[in-house]
């Protein structure tokens, strides 16, 4: 069994690792390109590796219903190649792909007719498009990035979009960063939307498990949606399924060319490096590329609460509860607090909410608090996530939430908490910096969200400033009914429920 580390000698590590991070903020290198690219640089010689996050200032929040899922969908798109990676003959695929675009064009055209549409045109545009599609398929060269990544130590490939950003990462061997850069830098400039269509059908599948026929899934983008009337913040990142089916190689790649360019992108490289010689590498290659015209902005702002707004979503699932408070943005004084507000009552098993609703009233079999919902750049949510231990109801853990929110505007937090909260932040920090690939990222991301990569080192020196009144007045002005939104997952009700008034 494993020795505890006595509370004492815990913090003295704590401290230590602490001392070291902030001496990390002296070593990191920040230079921003003549095309508006940020790349952000930290040394670390523990090992020969470099890892790599180039993360986009782009997600679901800047689009509209019609194009919704097209971030999602051009990262899938961005791994299938360039002009020179991923095809045998470029020049011999383009017209095939150009005419492949067309006969979609027709067939959702014909489609659009609905009874009216001609079955025989259909028939035949929909043979042609499977004839062309297979012709330009021999021209591909399938995961042939992935595979060159493989071949010289990359693991780890990866990205992820959201809804304000979206990430690449990557880790390698030192000696490879030139290979990387080069491979990088010329996705980032002669990105080929090749296999499209196929593309979208499994992006459509991907919607079809994450989403329709998932529970929890279907309950998000209810509770997203009724949450957000205005806002972008309401619309699915994976996309609306009549989205995805009608989106376009053109509208694809005029996004691309609008949100993926150099100037609203952020380059964090960590490890084994030599700052100096990295930047010459990096302006070789990225630093060719046109900056691109400026990124369009998202105008739409969700109007101010008038109620409480509830949502049922039926589902032959157990019941969960979704319970939302609207919020700032990250760049509000008040995250801060929130963040405290996170830990406090969700932070381990010993937190306010797991401590009272699922080991002392034994009415939830789970539950968690979570900010920043569904992102952070934009005003958010604050969000208590619970299922139900049967056979108490969703109504009995939502009843329970509210208890416990309802005593953070009576109580203080006492001391002991918020010091435990503090040292919980501590040694998550410390863990998450630890590794090249968690500094990259943490360095990459504040940069994008709260434009100051510095964040990753303040934001613990703020949080040991929040107080007792703080929360109490946080948890007064925000946790209110008119402020809310809540969703619940329930069993589908029968017939003769359904006709009753």
């Amino acid at each position: 069994m494993p020795r505890r580390v006595p509370a004492p000698l815990l913090s003295l590590l704590l401290l230590a690792s602490l001392a070291s991070a902030a001496n990390l903020e002296e070593r990191v290198v920040e230079h921003r390109l003549a095309n508006g690219l940020t790349l952000l640089m930290m040394e670390r010689h523990q090992a020969p590796i470099v890892a790599v996050n180039l993360t986009y200032k782009v997600g679901g929040v800047y689009e509209h219903n019609g194009i919704t899922g097209v971030a999602h969908l051009y990262e899938h798109m961005a791994f299938k190649g360039t002009r020179t990676i991923g095809v045998t003959d470029a020049e011999k695929e383009k017209p095939l792909l150009e005419e492949l675009d067309r006969l979609a064009e027709a067939i959702m055209a014909e489609m659009d007719k609905g009874p009216a549409a001609d079955q025989t045109r259909m028939a035949a545009l929909r043979k042609r498009f499977t004839e062309v599609e297979a012709q330009a398929q021999r021209f591909v060269v399938p995961s042939e990035l992935a595979t060159l990544y493989q071949r010289n130590g990359g693991v780890g490939l990866n990205a992820t979009t959201g809804k304000d950003l979206t990430r690449y990462y990557l880790s390698f061997p030192s000696n490879r960063l030139p290979l990387w850069a080069a491979l990088e830098s010329d996705r980032m400039a002669n990105s080929v939307l090749r296999e499209f269509y196929k593309e979208k059908n499994v992006v459509l599948e991907e919607r079809r498990q994450s989403t329709d026929n998932s529970p929890t899934g279907s309950l998000h983008e209810a509770f997203a949606a009724a949450a957000f009337m205005a806002h972008p913040y309401g619309l699915p990142v994976i996309g609306w399924p009549s989205d995805l089916q009608a989106l376009s190689r053109a509208q694809t790649d005029a996004f691309f060319h609008a949100y993926y360019g150099p100037g609203n992108a952020v380059l964090a490289i960590v490890g084994d490096i030599n700052p100096k010689k990295v930047l010459a590498l990096v302006e070789q290659t990225f630093g060719r590329i046109p900056a691109g015209p400026p990124v369009p902005p998202v105008l739409t702002t969700e109007p101010p609460y008038a109620g409480e707004r509830r949502v049922e979503v039926e589902f032959s699932a157990e019941p969960q509860l979704l319970i939302g408070y609207h919020k700032p943005s990250a760049s509000h004084p008040d995250e801060d607090v929130f963040d405290v507000l996170e830990a406090l009552l969700s932070e381990g098993r010993t937190a306010r909410l797991y401590k009272r609703l699922v080991q002392e009233k034994q009415v939830a079999a789970s539950i968690e608090a979570f900010s920043d919902y569904p992102g952070a750049q934009y005003p958010n949510l604050f969000v208590i996530s619970g299922t139900p231990r049967a056979p108490h109801t969703a109504a009995e853990v939502e009843e329970a939430v509210y208890e416990e929110l309802d005593r953070l505007k009576r109580e203080p937090v006492s001391p002991r908490e918020l010091e435990k909260i503090l040292n919980q932040v501590d040694a998550t920090l410390v863990r998450a910096l630890r590794s090249d690939s968690g500094m990259a990222s943490h360095l990459a991301y504040f940069q994008a969200i709260n434009g100051d990569w510095r964040e990753t080192f303040k934001r613990r020196d703020r949080t040991a400033k929040v107080t007792p009144d703080d929360i109490r007045r946080v948890a007064a002005n925000y946790f209110t009914r008119s402020n809310r939104v809540v969703a619940t997952l329930v069993k589908p009700r029968k017939r003769e429920e359904e006709a009753k008034p």
